[in-house]
């Protein structure tokens, strides 16, 4: 016959120091399936007690301890001989309902809670910061490693980087500056027309694509592409040891992991930049060809006429930057990873949008800077 829980209540002594109620005591297994017959007599229970005895309890789940523990905070009642599974139950539902009161007491009104935020919001992008400035301290600290020790530089993970990030793009970067370069030239010529100026059409394509929009597409697509593989990766080797397996060993993973990833990046952007400002060029000198009667070598002839040297420069500066900051990106977000596999795609997302916002405050700073010095 299955055993049913119960309980009882004794007055206690007056002389026992406790605060003049009663003890309950309660006997057999509380779990979900046997508390059923119980539940109604204690809802019943009004007067205070000083002690819940759980010393004849069998057996426990988290209803159990959850019905212990509330019925304990509603009568001030101590829960006094747990055995060890039922103390870590009651323990553990003590924890959440500790922190449930404590996110309640965090429930500001609406004109505190929102300055709150942003300011916790500041605080965190500080802190984010300095992060990123030691892991770059770091990065440099390897780099001047391997530079005393080049023997140890592994130029085949190099080799091997350069190429998912460099060559295997080629395809959706040809693709993407193609239909950019004709969108701008179609864009550009509608405009133009009012004032019978469809001729500088090429100037538009010519400038934008060297100077602007070639290396920074290239950087949001290496991005999405190439940072969002790294921070998966290399989250992925963290949560399952990899990276610690590294280090007991005694191999780095900032030599042997970060350098081949940031120096592949760093020296592809450049060449995927020239790439796809190039593809740019050709998509709209298509599209002149088609709509306003340029020639497609007449476009690309002007092209060398109106676009100054110092366009092309602008964009080959910007490239090793603008790699720089998707491959740390990617690397740092990646070795962040600590709990879970939920985390990898969080810290994924985090990665491309962090590469992606610092690229477009940096090309807004570039611009302004190159215009100072008279590239502009």
């Amino acid at each position: 016959m299955r055993a049913l829980t119960d309980f009882t209540i004794a007055s206690d002594d007056p002389s026992s120091g406790t605060n003049g109620g009663a003890t309950l005591a309660f006997s057999g297994p509380m779990t979900v399936a046997s508390l059923g017959a119980i539940d109604a007599r204690i809802r019943h229970i009004s007067d205070p007690l000083s002690q819940i005895d759980m010393t004849g309890v069998t057996r426990i789940d988290t209803v159990g301890a959850w019905v212990a523990w509330h019925l304990a905070q509603r009568t001030g009642a101590r829960i006094v001989n747990c055995k060890p599974e039922a103390e870590r139950l009651i323990a553990a539902i003590r924890k959440a309902d500790d922190n449930r009161e404590s996110v309640r007491a965090d429930r500001l009104p609406l004109f505190e809670r929102v300055p709150a935020v942003i300011g916790d919001t500041v605080i965190g992008l500080a802190n984010g910061g300095l992060q990123v400035l030691g892991f770059l301290g770091l990065y440099v600290q390897a780099c001047w490693s391997l530079l005393r020790r080049p023997s140890t530089f592994r130029t085949k993970a190099l080799i091997h980087q350069m190429e998912l990030v460099g060559v295997n793009a080629l395809g959706i970067i040809a693709l993407m500056s193609f239909l950019v370069g004709i969108v701008i030239a179609q864009q550009g010529a509608v405009q133009l027309r009012q004032f019978g100026a469809e001729i500088y059409t090429v100037n538009l394509v010519g400038r934008l694509t060297l100077r602007e929009l070639g290396i920074l597409m290239t950087a949001i697509m290496v991005a999405g592409r190439s940072g969002s593989a790294f921070a998966a990766q290399l989250g992925t080797m963290k949560l399952t040891e990899e990276v610690d397996a590294m280090r007991t060993i005694g191999v780095s993973p900032m030599e042997a992991l970060v350098i081949p990833r940031i120096l592949a990046t760093m020296i592809m952007m450049p060449l995927l930049g020239i790439y796809s400002s190039f593809l740019g060029i050709i998509g709209g000198a298509f599209l002149s060809s088609l709509t306003l009667g340029i020639p497609f070598f007449t476009f690309l002839a002007r092209i060398q006429e109106v676009v100054p040297l110092h366009d092309v420069w602008v964009g080959l500066v910007k490239g090793p930057v603008f790699g720089l900051i998707v491959a740390v990106s990617g690397c740092y977000q990646g070795l962040q990873v600590r709990n879970n596999a939920e985390e990898v795609g969080t810290r994924t997302t985090a990665a491309v949008v962090m590469a992606i916002f610092m690229v477009i405050v940096l090309d807004a700073f570039f611009a302004v800077f190159f215009t100072e010095i008279g590239w502009g």
